[in-house]
């Protein structure tokens, strides 16, 4: 078993409404996609996101499209227009959440 960053091995999409982001993680694969069901948990997504998700994350599963759906509340700092970050977009989510390690055992990956 080894640790890698879901950037090698998914895509990922993120939006914002108000304090709320939206994220979706896409599997290539079914193994893949039975790894980050297993890895990419609510809890550690809140965790990767410590200081920026205030909120409950909850998670939905899509495997018709082999995809988690997270849905991050509190993530925004009260949202765009009333919060003073400079960048205050849930775009950005996406590709941070990629930048999360999980364990991959060999042929998983695949």
């Amino acid at each position: 078993m080894g640790r890698t960053q879901l950037r090698r091995i998914a895509q990922a999409r993120s939006g914002d409404k108000g304090d709320t982001v939206n994220i979706a993680l896409f599997a290539p694969t079914d193994a893949l996609y039975s790894v980050f069901v297993r890895e990419v948990t609510p809890e550690r997504v809140k965790a990767h996101f410590t200081g920026l998700v205030k909120g409950e994350v909850i998670r939905y599963l899509v495997p018709n499209v082999k995809a988690l759906n997270f849905v991050c509340k509190e993530a925004l700092n009260g949202g765009g227009s009333a919060s003073i970050r400079m960048d205050n977009l849930g775009k950005c989510y996406a590709s941070n959440l990629l930048r999360m390690e999980i364990e991959v055992e060999t042929g998983e990956e695949k």
